[in-house]
């Protein structure tokens, strides 16, 4: 993890950290638990068992969790960040702990685990050593062999706690009745009518996102304002949503065009920079791309996808300073390709500074003006640690800061991307689903906002929900089902963001009783088993005879 090294505060009760032969093959996937002990495989009360072939299975399962542990200490004390704050160590090595446990494949102690009443290891991402030692401790009990207690790091309350802490630091406190935070992306309607913000904040908003990619300074300081006098107007303490401004970053758009170009599949268009483009390139319809840096990465082959993933391509000639690319995704009675959106270029890696000269004169006014920033396509730790510089230069090193995940590579370096953003004062996540379910493939997307989630809570990070969410409601009025549902998980990130619509007063509205709804139901993702109505009205009916 970028050649620094982490102490590990833990000890090894068990004393098999320099042993990892200790543990037998791995434990038979059928453990029935204590016979004269359990019902339908639920355990009713924890006392030693026989020595019979169920008391020989349990014994494996808790072998394999001692090889397991002496892993994962061992990972933690092999490390040592020395220039993480104090306060952020334990977290560290909590995400050390669980990237060791997600470096196994553990599928096989479900059953075993499950029938015997105890954890399954699946809900253990913010206290990871603490829920293993609790399962080899009931296991030790079962076996009526003595409970050895060590360091055990964070606790379900600690690591519950912490995540609360940071997740207040960045986005301010949270609304009675409702864990989860909301975030709107205000449009430039914001900067005219303080009522629109009036709206908004009735509506459930707890937080105000400025893109920093579109309108002008002057805009964003009038929204500031504006949210501010509606703070006042609504008797809050002013600043209590929290303006987060986010830049645009090494973002590839779409140029100026005088009017949106329709392609089918199979149509060719040559990308260019605005400067022309040789004989070379071949005749038909121009599209600026606004980074030059990308055309120069640009091979035969590489895909590309215009607007979010709506129009597909791939090159078929590349020269200097445009690129050839054939529409192969479209519909065949036309796509539109817009000005100023997005380009992704998933394959092609792109030689740029992670902060532009437009991003460094931005920061300026973010510093003065908002209460955190967020780097978009953000992609190694060494990107943070621009940022980190950047700030400190003009005063602001406690600034919080969120980090975009919206590319591969971003992904990829997820785990570092966490650790060198634990240097900062308060840092959260944004799960940008936009670009990075063009990155990594629609098809990957739930699964990769899952590891992120998973990730970001092993380290107590805050994550932030965003893109697309109820967007058909922002935009048309009504909601889609799938989006409803979709609005319903993102109660398991710490806030979840809308963007700009001119229904968007409804839309927070309607996040607002979704969340309020769900969040009596789950906890992230751990079900919290509230009193169903349904159930009891079931129950009351269930001993009638209906003959």
């Amino acid at each position: 993890m970028m050649g620094v090294r982490i102490c590990a505060s833990g000890t090894d009760p068990y004393g098999v950290a320099e042993r990892e032969d200790f543990a037998a093959k791995p434990a038979k996937a059928s453990v029935g638990g204590a016979r004269s002990r359990a019902s339908g495989g639920v355990v009713t009360s924890i006392a030693p068992m026989d020595r019979t072939e169920d008391s020989l299975a349990v014994a494996g399962v808790r072998r394999e969790l001692l090889r397991l542990r002496g892993r994962m200490t061992r990972a933690a004390a092999a490390t040592v960040v020395s220039r993480v704050p104090r306060s952020r160590r334990a977290s560290l090595e909590n995400l050390l702990h669980y990237l060791t446990l997600r470096a196994q494949d553990l599928r096989h102690l479900h059953d075993p685990l499950a029938r015997l009443g105890l954890s399954s290891l699946g809900r253990s991402e913010s206290h990871v050593l603490a829920n293993v030692d609790a399962v080899l401790a009931n296991l030790a009990r079962m076996l009526g062999e003595p409970v050895r207690v060590g360091a055990s790091g964070v606790t379900l309350d600690e690591g519950r706690r912490i995540l609360d802490d940071a997740a207040q630091r960045l986005l301010g406190p949270t609304r009675s009745g409702r864990r989860t935070r909301i975030m709107v992306t205000l449009p430039q309607e914001a900067a005219r009518d303080q009522g629109l913000l009036v709206r908004l904040l009735r509506g459930g908003m707890d937080a105000a996102r400025i893109n920093c990619a579109h309108d002008r300074p002057a805009d964003w300081r009038a929204m500031i304002g504006h949210l501010r006098a509606a703070e006042r107007r609504l008797g809050r303490r002013p600043g209590s949503c929290r303006v987060i401004m986010d830049l645009a970053g090494p973002k590839v758009r779409t140029g100026a065009m005088s009017d949106a170009l329709v392609v089918r599949p199979g149509d060719e268009v040559v990308l260019t920079t605005g400067r022309g483009a040789d004989g070379r390139a071949g005749t038909g319809p121009r599209v600026i791309c606004t980074l030059s840096a990308a055309l120069a990465a640009l091979r035969v082959g590489a895909p590309v996808w215009f607007d979010d993933g709506k129009v597909g391509a791939a090159v078929v000639r590349v020269g200097r300073g445009w690129a050839r690319v054939r529409i192969e995704r479209a519909d065949p009675e036309g796509s539109k390709i817009r000005a100023d959106k997005g380009i992704n270029m998933p394959e092609t890696k792109i030689l740029t500074a992670s902060l532009s000269r437009t991003d460094l004169e931005h920061l300026r006014f973010v510093t003065r003006h908002a209460d955190g920033v967020a780097m978009s396509f953000v992609r190694t730790p060494r990107d943070v640690a621009t940022l980190r510089r950047a700030l400190k230069r003009l005063g602001r090193a406690d600034l919080p800061v969120v980090l975009k995940i919206e590319t591969r590579e971003g992904f990829a370096n997820l785990p570092g991307l966490l650790t060198e953003a634990m240097r900062c004062a308060s840092a959260g996540v944004m799960i940008a689903r936009g670009d990075l379910a063009v990155e990594v493939g629609y098809e990957r997307l739930a699964e990769v906002q899952e590891q992120v989630l998973w990730l970001c809570e092993a380290a107590h990070m805050p994550v932030i929900w965003a893109t697309q969410v109820l967007e058909q409601l922002a935009k048309k009025g009504r909601a889609s089902r799938a989006e409803v549902t979709d609005a319903a998980m993102s109660q398991r990130a710490e806030c979840v963001m809308l963007n700009k619509g001119p229904y968007i007063d409804r839309a927070v509205a309607t996040l607002d009783d979704i969340i309020r709804r769900m969040q009596g139901h789950a906890n992230k993702k751990t079900p919290v088993m509230r009193k169903l109505r349904l159930a009891s009205g079931y129950a009351a009916v269930a001993g009638r005879d209906h003959g």
